[in-house]
């Protein structure tokens, strides 16, 4: 009767699919990265490899700058190069109407509509206790410090339209409640139920900010 090693005695070893050590690396951190397998990770990586080193020494270069010196805002949380990022800065922005966004992608995507000119709250997330996100875990201490602080006379809930984003507009709307002179409004519902804003269309988003309404409980 054939035991276990006889088997495992008749089988070849799997020759390693990679030639090189180096190029097996290159790939396998590849394919950490979000949306990316290994087949396109392979693709990247022999891409690269094509390239003169310059442009690959920078590619690298920019990657490690972004990681080691990239800042958040002090004020709205976005991603910034200094303290307080461009937007903040800006003089020529409505500093009296704050728009709160989940994430920096949000920022990105109502920025590129050019129908917004004040400024933003990045929260870092909704609530979520299915997840382990709750209040205090994001950005809206702060939010409620600026409001305090004067001088906001508006303040826009742009956040997804899921049971998460219903939820966090709910609690930023009770702790704002008191504020009689600031208003409260959310996006039109141009957008659907469960929409994302990054992946909204520009003009649909555009239209939901120039559009939007105050925010009923």
């Amino acid at each position: 009767m054939p035991t276990k090693k006889d088997f495992a005695d008749c089988i070849m070893p799997m020759e390693q699919p990679y030639s090189s050590v180096l190029l097996e690396r290159a790939v396998n951190e590849f394919a950490k990265l979000p949306g990316i397998g290994r087949k396109t990770a392979m693709r990247l990586v022999l891409h690269l490899l094509r390239l003169d080193a310059g442009t690959v020494d920078a590619f690298g270069n920019a990657l490690m700058t972004l990681r080691h010196e990239v800042k958040y805002c002090s004020v709205c949380h976005n991603i910034s190069d200094t303290d307080v990022c461009r937007i903040c800065s800006n003089p020529s922005r409505d500093a009296s109407t704050v728009c709160v966004v989940e994430n920096i992608q949000d920022v990105i995507a109502i920025e590129a509509t050019t129908q917004f000119h004040g400024l933003y709250n990045v929260l870092g997330g909704v609530i979520s206790p299915m997840d382990g996100v709750g209040p205090g875990e994001l950005e809206i201490a702060s939010l409620i410090e600026r409001v305090e602080a004067g001088g906001i006379r508006e303040v826009i809930l742009a956040l997804s339209s899921t049971m998460e984003g219903d939820t966090t507009n709910f609690f930023i709307y009770r702790k704002l409640q008191k504020y009689k002179d600031v208003k409260l409004t959310v996006l039109s519902r141009g957008l659907s139920m469960n929409d994302e804003l990054q992946y909204t269309d520009e003009v649909t988003l555009g239209r939901s900010i120039v559009n939007r309404v105050p925010f009923t409980v």
